[in-house]
């Protein structure tokens, strides 16, 4: 398994695009995570793995009307590259299943342990403090303002985060934890969500002086 990571590593070094929130300390975070949840849950690590290394492979921008189909077109190349190598064919289909579940935008539910536990580790990696900094990296690449100049915190309207970069919490980051499959990954995002509504508390109290 050392030797496989060392040949995905490399070629998602290759891979790697100009998005700073998907780079590779993204990559290696997710690997990290999935590997601990998966030994918390009896996942196959022989399907894990390289699904967690290759999940974003291939990436779109977060503004393009296509975006929801980067995980589809991720599993497609996974498979590819992974026959180059000569990575066992009964493998294949449950590692471009779990890549394909694995994006939020997708709406594909996963079916299997292995997929779950994958797209648990990546949704983890968008809430608590990375996730906070992550947030704040995509709303200045796509220059949107930190927050609303009335409302920041969406108490009188729907939340807009093709606008407002702190709507994000509130369309997309707070619910993530209710779609969480395995039961360590829900406690998790327990403590990261915490640290999150601190963090707005935070902000609160600056902005209001």
């Amino acid at each position: 398994m050392e030797e496989l990571e060392v040949t995905l590593a490399a070629y998602i070094e290759q891979q790697m695009t100009a998005d700073s929130a998907h780079d590779r300390q993204h990559i290696e975070r997710v690997v990290h995570t999935a590997r601990q949840l998966a030994a918390a849950e009896g996942a196959d690590l022989a399907v894990v793995i390289p699904a967690a290394w290759l999940h974003d492979c291939v990436t779109l921008p977060k503004n393009v009307p296509n975006r929801h189909e980067a995980s589809q077109l991720a599993a497609a190349e996974a498979v590819r590259f992974l026959r180059s190598i000569d990575y066992p064919e009964q493998y294949l289909e449950g590692i471009a299943h779990a890549i394909a579940a694995h994006s939020f935008s997708a709406g594909i539910v996963p079916t299997t342990l292995e997929a779950k536990v994958v797209q648990d580790a990546d949704r983890l990696d968008a809430i608590g403090a990375i996730g906070v900094a992550r947030c704040m990296m995509v709303g200045g690449v796509l220059e949107r303002p930190l927050y609303h100049p009335t409302d920041p915190f969406c108490q009188t309207r729907q939340p807009d985060d093709l606008t407002y970069t702190i709507d994000h919490f509130y369309r997309k980051l707070f619910k993530i934890g209710q779609t969480l499959h395995t039961a360590a990954a829900r406690a998790e995002a327990q403590r990261r969500s915490a640290f999150m509504q601190a963090f707005l508390d935070q902000l609160a109290h600056e902005i209001s002086l």
